[in-house]
């Protein structure tokens, strides 16, 4: 069993946050998940027809998190929140990248609604997971990276277990050691908002259409939220 928690602080910084943790049991990451396929090719053919775009820095979601970037220190013009990464790729190549079904579930359902979204595999992280600012002396090997380690600044929020860092600038960029891969059978997603009276209803539905894509492909799964309300969960 694995706690996520939200540090008192970090509450207290960003007291309308929400965080939609989607957790799914017996994942069968070789099998083809046609759902997560359309899901992908919709979005890419509503791109490329001009009746939708993916939310950018002028919108408000995505303006949320610059400003929280900055709030502890990080330019998000050179270091992009997530969503705002992928975002800008898919508006400029035309495509997402298609890395796994797991991963790209997310990644899907990121896009389409704003939200960051990232993933951890439960059987490679060790003790609980906190959400909470960095005391600078952690160490994180950024994903597609084994062999970097970088240390966050101080007062940066992470997501840390008790090994090391899990995803620097609180949904910037995952640590290589907790990938989720096609051999993944035990997940973590996260889905977060900084805006909850405004935007906890694109959390929950953005929640509810991963679950619909794990559910074919899973053997349990369940979605619990933590908030300054509700500050742990046990998956």
């Amino acid at each position: 069993m694995t706690t996520f928690r939200i540090s008192p602080a970090v509450a207290d910084a960003f007291p309308d946050s929400l965080i939609a943790l989607v957790t799914a049991t017996g994942v069968r990451g070789h099998e083809p998940w046609p759902d997560t396929t359309i899901a992908l090719e919709e979005l890419e053919q509503q791109l490329a027809a001009g009746t939708w775009q993916p939310a950018d820095e002028s919108d408000p979601r995505i303006e949320a998190w610059h400003t929280a970037y900055r709030s502890f220190g990080t330019n998000p013009r050179r270091i992009r929140p997530s969503v705002d990464a992928l975002g800008r790729r898919l508006a400029k190549r035309g495509t997402l990248p298609r890395i796994n079904p797991a991963v790209d579930s997310y990644n899907a359902v990121s896009v389409r609604h704003g939200l960051p979204a990232g993933a951890f595999d439960l059987d490679h992280v060790t003790g609980d997971v906190d959400i909470r600012h960095a005391h600078g002396n952690e160490e994180f090997t950024p994903l597609g990276e084994p062999g970097t380690t970088e240390h966050p600044k101080p007062g940066e929020i992470i997501y840390a277990d008790t090994t090391g860092v899990l995803t620097r600038h609180w949904n910037h960029r995952d640590a290589h050691r907790t990938r989720v891969t096609e051999d993944s059978t035990h997940v973590a997603f996260l889905l977060e908002t900084l805006h909850a009276t405004r935007d906890g209803h694109l959390l929950e539905a953005a929640a509810e259409e991963l679950q619909g894509l794990l559910v074919p492909r899973a053997d349990r799964t369940a979605v619990h939220y933590l908030s300054p309300a509700h500050l742990g969960a046990t998956v």
